[in-house]
């Protein structure tokens, strides 16, 4: 057995602490419940075990180079390319090394983005910037619009700069932007010239890329799986790197020409995990190519669907969470949006806070001097194990489907997406996926984050697909809490108050104390404001101060005990008092009917359908 003290000269003078010993200490806390309680379970089935075992002997997987920081790109998505220009200008004076050029229309620009990519706009755009200084720039081209790669190329021809000195990646991903589309303008085998030469032709310039990326956000965005959206971008990198080698570029060249870029979000140890598993699985790749596994380039974005429009601030939190994550995991850039984007332009204070957040992590916490903290790591050497071979699986899937343009075609990548953004949002729905500020602890006096006024860009057709296919639309997970707090701002500027829900108190503070605050969070996640009061033991007070709250709504608070005593009654008072809707905040138990009887027409409690329930509110107040 394995002690979990063995190695540690300072507790050599204690006994050693065992996994039985461990596993005792629990099982006299969890008082007879299964010790599975404890074991948790991604949205991929993984299991997560409460103790792991050190992994003695685990291999680095290493990304850059050793104590090699990553990158800190900025995006640049400004419509105006004079205005985006200043902004890259200030981002790279203060701390960030690389550009992420955003062009309208892209599958990562977010609603705005770089509106034209011709001749003019680049210049404007890159006015001032010293190309071959050092910045690492990032070209998103879009399919199906002007080249800007090709255009980016022309301009350093034009400013006689040697292309093999400028640190450019051109992210040609029309694969996962025909995902996000949800069709082609033609087939896959179509695409194969023209994009083969284009790559050839930014190589015989000199430039050294990488030209291609196979790019797994569509499936985060879109509520994926870190197993599906690993097996995405697997996908994707096999069918570039056939459709490069059918061109007549060498393996080998066509293996470099390759990027990666995934989500990195607020889960620290699966998102660590991830990283680490995208370079085990292109090792594998590389080796059944017969090639030499070398360490890909993989970028880090933080996660579009954690943003929150409301309390934006936790944002920054969730950002610096996410950066932790893939920093450590080795990615090579990183990009974080800042914390304000979901509620429109960021302004030059979240710009600011997206810089400083790496620069924080890099400089001040040096967290690129250890490479691979993880390895070892019994917890997370196992989930990176576990999500090569689950990821693995589905990548086999869509090989065995045609390759990624045609298990798009089929659906395969879409039904599984599906599946677990339904369960992703069955589970925020009833709070069991926490998102704080939005559906726990929400604050209804918070002041509106700014932002630059700017409108998103109006969507452009680029022509009727010939392939179509149900597309990977991007979500956020706070949206449909914020929805309700869109109505409530709606009623606010309508009526000069918020709807109100009255938090019927009884007995003592002790009593009501704990399930009074779980109601106002409840009710506020909905945009439905609190109206605390004192303990009530006399229904008619009871009742009088429900008249004097003015809400619809009521919600009786306290202890099964004082429940048992005084709810009914309690009840009964508040029907009579005029309360359209009278819930209860705890389980109803075996007493569900006689409080029903009394008026109690609904429960709110940990796990229930707090959507379903807010929903249903604001029907009823709808219909006052």
């Amino acid at each position: 057995m394995t002690s979990v003290t063995d190695d540690l000269p300072l507790a050599a003078d204690f006994p050693k602490a065992t996994d039985a010993d461990w596993r005792k200490l629990v099982d006299g806390v969890l008082k007879g419940a299964p010790f599975e309680k404890l074991v948790g379970k991604t949205y991929d089935g993984l299991k997560i075990e409460p103790l792991y075992p050190r992994a003695k002997g685990a291999p680095l997987t290493t990304g850059r180079a050793a104590a090699a920081p990553w990158l800190i790109m900025q995006r640049v998505d400004h419509p105006d390319a004079a205005t985006a220009n200043a902004q890259a200008l200030q981002d790279l004076e203060n701390g960030a090394t690389g550009l992420e050029i955003e062009f309208a229309g892209g599958p990562g620009a977010r609603g705005f983005g770089v509106i034209d990519a011709n001749p003019a706009t680049l210049e404007r755009l890159f006015d001032g910037v010293f190309l071959d200084a050092g910045v690492a720039i990032a070209l998103n081209p879009v399919a199906g619009r002007q080249d800007a790669g090709t255009l980016f190329a022309d301009m350093v021809e034009a400013r006689k700069l040697d292309p093999a000195k400028i640190d450019v990646r051109f992210n040609y991903q029309a694969l996962s932007t025909f995902a996000v589309r949800g069709g082609a303008l033609a087939q896959w085998s179509e695409y194969e010239t023209p994009f083969v030469r284009i790559v050839s032709g930014l190589v015989g310039r000199g430039f050294k890329g990488p030209f291609v990326l196979a790019d797994g956000r569509p499936v985060h965005d879109s509520g994926g799986s870190e197993a599906q959206e690993l097996a995405f971008a697997l996908s994707l990198a096999v069918a570039y790197l056939r459709m490069l080698e059918r061109g007549g570029i060498d393996l080998d060249a066509a293996r470099n020409a390759i990027s990666f870029r995934l989500c990195a979000d607020a889960d620290q140890f699966l998102t660590m995990a991830k990283f680490r598993a995208l370079r085990q699985l292109w090792a594998r790749i590389e080796q059944a190519c017969g090639l030499a596994p070398r360490p890909a380039f993989i970028a880090a974005e933080t996660a579009w669907r954690m943003l929150t429009q409301r309390d934006p601030y936790v944002n920054m939190l969730r950002a610096t969470m996410a950066t932790f994550a893939a920093g450590l995991a080795g990615a090579n850039a990183i990009t974080v949006l800042p914390h304000t984007l979901a509620r429109g332009l960021p302004d030059a204070f979240a710009r600011r806070v997206a810089r400083n957040t790496q620069l924080l992590l890099l400089e001040e916490s040096n967290l690129a001097k250890v490479s691979d903290p993880a390895a070892g790591s019994g917890g997370i050497e196992t989930l990176t194990a576990q999500l090569c071979e689950a990821a693995w699986a589905l990548f086999q899937e869509s090989e065995k489907a045609g390759g990624a343009f045609a298990a798009l075609q089929q659906g395969l990548f879409q039904g599984k997406i599906a599946a677990t953004r339904k369960a992703r949002e069955a589970n925020i729905a009833k709070r069991r996926d926490v998102l704080t500020g939005a559906s726990e602890f929400p604050n209804l006096h918070e002041a509106d984050a700014t932002v630059l006024d700017v409108q998103p860009a109006a969507p452009t057709s680029l022509g009727e697909p010939k392939c179509k296919f149900d597309a990977l639309v991007p979500m956020r997970l706070a949206a449909p809490f914020e929805a309700l707090r869109d109505k409530s701002d709606a009623v606010l500027k309508t009526r000069g108050k918020r709807p109100g829900v009255f938090l019927a108190n009884l007995g003592t503070p002790a009593d009501f104390t704990a399930r009074a605050t779980f109601a106002k969070s409840f009710f506020e996640t909905g945009g439905i404001q609190a109206v605390d009061g004192e303990g009530f033991g006399d229904p008619a007070k009871l009742a009088d101060a429900f008249r004097a709250s003015g809400a619809a709504l009521a919600c009786l608070c306290s202890s099964d005990k004082v429940y048992a005593e005084q709810a009914e009654a309690a009840a009964k008072a508040l029907q009579t008092a005029g309360a359209r809707h009278i819930y209860l905040a705890g389980r109803p138990a075996e007493a569900e009917a006689a409080l029903r009887a009394a008026g109690v027409t609904g429960f709110v409690f940990a796990g229930c359908d707090a959507l379903a329930t807010l929903q249903d509110a604001y029907m009823r107040l709808d219909q006052a």
